[in-house]
């Protein structure tokens, strides 16, 4: 049996262990031979001479991890220690930048097409982005991720969903249950991207303190959203007045995210849509990008992308 010290003090030793040593107790686990023992800015090892060399290499990248990404999670410590390679040809190192978010039981956000790639590009660089393409393309998925990489990395306070309470043939006067439950329904896609974000619990009690708000457009009329990261789904079921009404609430280090599909416009025939008129309107201005999603980026059932390219024939 041999001993080797590891000398971790250009990071906070506290990122590597964890609370009470949790972290510690996880990379404890893939060394079952070897003994290990934590004390301030060094790390004791004993055990055979081959897996030493294996657990040193495995806490070199840990301690790169932390110093290029500022954070270590339960995640990236078993992505890290299942992966077969050192500091020079990590994979996982290589990979990582491409994250959104760390989502629950192991998911990885990331953008998945061209598109999705270039809306995290265009985001970073402006302020407000219009996300526009057709169903199933992960226009609010991404955006849900992005919101939550924001507000976890401190850039902003909180995230605010909206969306238009328009529906073909229904109208929220004749649903049942209070306002709540009746808006619920529409909001769900919104709900279902948070869930697999952000812990259950964790995500109740940033809903209870206001740090995550879920409301419908006409909720948004005479606010300021200041230091938020704000998300418009459905856009183009707002009206030409809605529309300019929400644009108008961006307060300062806020962000914004409009997703639309205008061939799924459900307003009356009568009723312009304020995301068309949009479109054209605020073409030009500096801060604010549009990115066209289509067909090359459903992520959906491959039936999906058949079907989109059918109607995209059939009106054409």
């Amino acid at each position: 049996m041999n001993e080797t010290t590891i000398d971790i003090s250009e990071i906070n030793p506290v990122d590597l262990y964890g609370v009470n040593d949790a972290k510690l107790t996880t990379i404890k686990k893939f060394f079952p031979r070897i003994k290990i023992i934590a004390r301030g800015n060094e790390l004791k090892a004993i055990g055979e001479d081959n897996e030493l060399s294996a657990f040193k290499q495995k806490i070199a990248l840990l301690i790169a991890h932390l110093l290029k990404y500022k954070q270590l999670t339960e995640n990236n410590i078993e992505r890290l220690m299942n992966e077969d390679g050192t500091l020079e040809n990590s994979e996982t190192l290589r990979n990582e930048a491409d994250v959104l978010v760390y989502g629950n039981s192991g998911l990885i956000v990331k953008a998945k097409t061209a598109n999705q790639r270039k809306l995290v590009e265009e985001i970073d660089k402006n302020d407000m982005v219009f996300a526009v393409g057709p169903a199933g393309t992960g226009k609010s998925y991404t955006a849900v991720a992005l919101a939550v990489r924001a507000l976890k990395n401190k850039e902003v306070r909180r995230i605010i969903l909206t969306r238009p309470a328009v529906e073909a043939g229904e109208n929220l006067g004749f649903l049942p249950g209070d306002l709540k439950e009746k808006l619920d329904p529409y909001l769900q896609p919104l709900y279902d991207a948070l869930r697999d974000m952000i812990p259950s619990e964790k995500l109740n009690e940033m809903m209870d303190g206001g740090i995550i708000q879920i409301a419908p457009l006409a909720f948004m009329r005479g606010r300021t959203l200041d230091k938020a990261f704000v998300i418009l789904d459905e856009a183009q079921n707002a009206t030409q007045s809605q529309f300019k009404m929400f644009l108008t609430r961006m307060g300062k280090s806020a962000k914004f995210i409009i997703n639309g599909d205008p061939t799924q416009i459900d307003l009356p025939k009568n009723q312009p849509s304020g995301l068309m008129q949009s479109l054209s309107v605020l073409k030009g201005i500096k801060g604010i990008s549009f990115v066209q999603f289509d067909e090359n980026d459903v992520i959906r059932h491959q039936l999906v992308k058949e079907i989109i390219m059918a109607y995209n024939k059939s009106e054409k």
